[in-house]
């Protein structure tokens, strides 16, 4: 552990800063230093928005501003999907560590790339799935070491939300280009789906519904692991809002009923088990996204590795790379091994 504090800027003013911006604030490790936007007045605008109480952090009307700043020394990245690699292999390139929002990039090759890159300038980076920090997630954990609910067989993942006017960006683009539910809430799908499974991925199939811009609005799926053991997954931008996710074991289930909690929610977890016995447990509430933040800047720091790897990014990516491919040809697609 390390009593300084890490040096960030944000490489965008997208609407996730409502969440990551005070994250970044509140953390113990972290220190907001500067924030970057192409548009006009957006950097500035953002700040006054989500940090008004935040004295002397710099500006920047361009993002290459941003990364010359010699003060920042990691960078948060929540520009469109389609340019996640291009910018982080930029900030990279500067010496800056990366927390790079879902989907870290399109394509495996490109995280590849990132990867070699940030081995060359010995940089820290992370895909900022945030969800992942929350505490609710290792009592899963525990529970599932216990034995409660005997060897997993299947889990289900779903994520949705009606799609209101002012999020209509996110089916402007085709899912070549990172438009659509699979690449904004479905990677939370797969991600959250195959954290229980110890085995790799043998096979997908999927089925989508797509909008005119070839962006995907709803998908669902099966990953197959082998040996009857399966993973499901369905999101969309037209059903009424759930994050949840639930695991059947050959003992009982086990299901977590908000994995998107807000900073002042109490997760809730349910379980019940073949001989008769069930409960429902009521967490503490904690902020997902500056346990985050203080997990990447300690890694930082003090060059531990990110609990979530590139590896871990390589496979996300690469099973959704597959379930578009089966959505888009109606065939199931086998992973290599």
């Amino acid at each position: 552990m390390t009593d300084r504090k890490l040096r960030w800027g944000i490489l965008g003013a997208a609407r996730v800063n409502e969440r990551l911006m005070p994250a970044i604030v509140d953390a113990s490790n972290a220190e907001l230093v500067a924030i970057a936007s192409r548009r006009p007045g957006a950097a500035a605008e953002t700040l006054a928005k989500y940090a008004p109480q935040q004295q002397g952090v710099r500006t920047y009307d361009k993002l290459d501003a941003l990364l010359d700043d010699a003060q920042v020394e990691a960078v948060y990245l929540p520009l469109a999907n389609h340019e996640h690699a291009e910018w982080a292999l930029r900030a990279i390139q500067h010496g800056k560590h990366v927390l790079c929002e879902k989907p870290m990039a399109l394509s495996v090759a490109d995280i590849e790339a990132i990867e070699a890159a940030a081995r060359q300038h010995k940089v820290t980076v992370m895909e900022g799935f945030m969800y992942r920090f929350h505490p609710q997630h290792a009592r899963v954990r525990e529970l599932i070491r216990s034995g409660l609910v005997g060897d997993i067989r299947s889990v289900r993942a779903t994520y949705s939300f009606m799609m209101r006017p002012a999020r209509l960006y996110r089916l402007a683009e085709s899912v070549e280009r990172g438009g659509g539910a699979m690449w904004d809430i479905g990677c939370y799908a797969i991600h959250s789906a195959r954290m229980f499974f110890g085995e790799p991925p043998l096979a997908v199939t999927a089925m989508a519904k797509y909008v005119e811009s070839g962006a995907d609005i709803t998908t669902s799926g099966i990953i197959d692991f082998g040996d009857g053991k399966h993973a499901h997954f369905d999101f969309s931008f037209e059903r009424a809002r759930r994050s949840e996710y639930e695991i059947i074991g050959t003992k009982g289930g086990l299901k977590c009923h908000t994995v998107w909690q807000l900073p002042g929610d109490i997760p809730v977890l349910s379980w019940w088990t073949e001989d008769g016995r069930q409960c429902e447990e009521r967490l503490p509430a904690a902020n997902h996204f500056t346990l985050e933040i203080e997990h990447f800047s300690e890694c930082a720091l003090t060059g531990k590795a990110p609990q979530l790897s590139l590896d871990d990014a390589k496979d996300n990516c690469r099973i959704i790379v597959a379930a578009l491919e089966s959505a888009a040809n109606g065939q199931t697609v086998k992973l290599s091994q």
